[in-house]
């Protein structure tokens, strides 16, 4: 996101249209429509924020934050309450450039996901990413369970260029990952990127499942730096913080992917999570091309959301 004023960021801003509608169009009405701070102008305030999915316990804690800059700086005007509110996004969104680390270490990335959040297609993504900055690339296809995953992830890997690591339906995922360590030993591998299954309805199976393939990383690379990251659709809004609360109990999520940015209204739903699970969003994708799932970026996101240009 770094060339904003083309490029991603004009996809990011594009990818973000539906959600810059929904909440502008709510914003300039209540900053616009009130002639004076009071009590009506809070509720209408939060009431956007609240349908922009931001979350209910976030937006309680910005209206606080605001009715605390209104009283010491003695704020008279609601249009003037606008700039401090995206500084104040903005800020709430920023995850430090160390969740990124992992991108420049020798790294085991889990992907997880359900079904149909574009789980496949983000790591064929993020392999292009990480081969587009000269890291040797690895993919294991662990998701033994669901029909056609295997050929699915192939056809990703054939089309970014990177090796896979595979197996017939129904293989124990851990042999998956066994067989694709030894790969990564021999190719010398920078990223190993497992896809690996998502089946919430049966959550102890699923931790037996991680923590099966985890003492396999133990043995095999002790020490290596290890990301889970999970997919989320965020066009199903608290769906989708619902679906981060229910993985987050079933094992150790360092961060997430966004998918389906550009068809939602809801793109507050990424403060959300950051803010009431503890949980980074560290992509996002604004597009169904190769190049449209990109870091997070605070900055870049809020001026997407609040440039009318």
């Amino acid at each position: 996101m770094e060339k904003e004023k083309g490029g991603f960021f004009a996809k990011l801003k594009n990818g973000l249209n539906k959600t810059r509608i929904n909440l502008l169009d709510g914003l300039d009405s209540v900053f616009h429509g009130f002639s004076e701070i009071d009590d009506d102008f809070y509720e209408e305030l939060e009431e956007v924020l609240v349908m922009a999915d931001i979350g209910v316990q976030t937006t309680g804690e910005i209206i606080e934050e605001i009715k605390t800059l209104v009283k010491v700086e003695h704020i008279k005007r609601p249009e003037d309450c606008r700039e401090y509110l995206i500084n104040l996004l903005a800020e709430r969104l920023d995850i430090g450039e160390n969740q990124y680390l992992f991108e420049k270490e020798r790294s085991i990335i889990f992907v997880i996901g359900v079904n149909g959040v574009g789980k496949t297609t983000s790591i064929g993504k993020l392999a292009y990413n990480f081969k587009a900055d000269n890291r040797r690339v690895l993919i294991a296809a662990a998701d033994t369970f669901r029909a056609a995953a295997t050929e699915q992830l192939e056809a990703w890997a054939n089309r970014v260029g990177v090796p896979m690591v595979g197996a017939k339906e129904g293989t124990d995922p851990a042999s998956v990952i066994f067989d694709a360590l030894q790969s990564a030993k021999a190719k010398d591998v920078d990223i190993l990127l497992c896809d690996t299954a998502g089946r919430l309805h049966n959550k102890k199976n699923l931790m037996e499942e991680l923590k099966k393939m985890n003492r396999i990383i133990d043995k095999e690379f002790p020490g290596i730096h290890r990301e889970n990251l999970l997919v989320l659709d965020a066009s199903t809004g608290q769906n989708a913080l619902n679906q981060a609360k229910e993985f987050k109990d079933a094992c150790n999520i360092t961060g997430i992917i966004l998918t389906k940015m550009d068809g939602t209204a809801k793109g507050g739903i990424a403060i959300a999570i950051w803010q009431e699970l503890g949980i980074p969003v560290k992509y996002i994708g604004v597009g169904e091309g190769i190049e449209d799932l990109q870091k997070f970026d605070s900055k870049s996101f809020v001026k997407a959301i609040f440039d009318n240009d």
